[in-house]
């Protein structure tokens, strides 16, 4: 198996200046490179860049992919639009860390399966586009991101069974699309996450209408208006939106995360109730296997029973197509006969008729002596010798 890498990185909150990407240029002659993205895989060698420092200096958003098992997601998010002390509470593990560029917080998810089968026409493509709206989610106030990256540690056995879960956001239970392609992505256990979703509410929070934005924006400072639109001459109107709409949502709070100590979980209990799901699971598609299984039996066997209906009709025109078949000395048409044979053997027990066609068979194998390939076909389709 050949190697395979995939970096992908994306700008979001602004493009990046003719100067940046020089700057990045310089990192891959290979890469396909824009002011807002840069994309390269490699079959042989490594990238020459620092992701890092990548994100810390160019892009919003970075995603790994490696044919060995190596999987990681990258997050900048824009200055205030989280506190770290809440992205701390989720990310505080190998898997799920978190880190500070300036005066931005960067999200850094890894999964590691060097056990995992890789499927050869998989690659990375379209996996971060399918990924990156849950970024401005995450801005937005919605941490369903952040308590699956702390599933993600829970899944790795990277916190301890006795430690407490973190506030549960609503919503787990009905993930948007780009939640459900990160679940996906980083390979995070659904039965963990089937587990956890047990104690989120259902998520109620519904899109401002116009008026409402409106009624809120009035109400607003005239200086802090000013500042905003000062800032969206400075720094493009993503991060202000962001900005704007926490703001809304605080003002307008519903469907905040669960932090009752009382209905507080730990790891090893969502472990165990997801290793009781995976069992519950196994066992009903058991039974969905073995209840398939007597229905192609049932299936067979009535199949049979035509068959067999229609031989008893005339058992020696079976007989003739038997020689007939065996005549044409062809291996194919051997098999053909064969079955034929298992089926007038079945009709013989049936009726009662088993030393009839012993007799028969044994003639059979008398005349045709001389064919070794035929006769081993008789021996091992159990007919008659003797």
């Amino acid at each position: 198996m050949s190697e395979y890498q995939y970096y992908e990185f994306l700008a979001v909150d602004r493009p990046l200046t003719a100067s940046q990407l020089e700057e990045v240029r310089s990192l891959s002659t290979r890469a396909r490179i824009t002011p807002t993205s840069f994309v390269n895989s490699y079959h042989w060698g490594n990238f020459r860049g620092d992701p890092r420092r990548m994100v810390a200096n160019y892009f919003d958003a970075f995603l790994y992919l490696a044919n060995w098992g190596t999987r990681q997601l990258m997050i900048r998010l824009p200055a205030g639009s989280v506190k770290l002390s809440t992205v701390q509470r989720y990310c505080d593990t190998e898997a799920a860390s978190v880190w500070t560029a300036g005066d931005r917080i960067v999200i850094d998810l890894t999964d590691e399966d060097e056990e995992g089968e890789w499927i050869d026409d998989e690659d990375g493509e379209g996996r971060l586009g399918s990924i990156i709206a849950a970024r401005a989610d995450l801005a937005d106030g919605d941490l369903r991101l952040l308590y699956l990256a702390w599933l993600l540690a829970v899944g790795r056995h990277e916190i301890e069974d006795d430690e407490p879960e973190p506030p549960v956001p609503p919503g787990l239970g009905t993930l948007p699309a780009s939640l459900v392609s990160l679940v996906e992505f980083l390979r995070i256990d659904t039965d963990l996450l089937d587990a956890a979703a047990e104690a989120s509410p259902p998520l109620t929070r519904s899109e401002p209408t116009p008026a409402e934005l409106r009624r809120w924006l009035r109400g607003l400072p005239t200086g802090k208006k000013d500042e905003l639109l000062l800032r969206v001459m400075h720094d493009g109107d993503i991060p202000v939106r962001a900005e704007l709409r926490r703001q809304f949502r605080a003002a307008h709070p519903a469907g905040a995360p669960t932090d009752d100590p009382a209905d507080t979980r730990t790891a090893g209990q969502l472990r165990k109730a997801a290793g009781a799901r995976w069992t519950e699971r196994q066992r009903v598609a058991q039974q969905q296997r073995a209840a398939e299984q007597a229905r192609e039996e049932r299936a067979r066997q009535a199949a049979r029973e035509r068959r067999l209906t229609e031989l008893a009709a005339a058992p020696e025109r079976a007989w003739q197509q038997v020689d007939t078949l065996i005549e044409t000395r062809k291996p194919r048409e051997y098999d053909t006969a064969v079955k034929l044979l298992t089926d007038l053997a079945a009709l013989g027990e049936r009726d009662g008729r088993q030393a009839e066609f012993a007799k028969r068979v044994q003639l059979l194998r008398q005349v045709h002596q001389r064919k070794p390939s035929l006769i081993d076909r008789f021996d091992r389709a159990g007919l008659p010798t003797g």
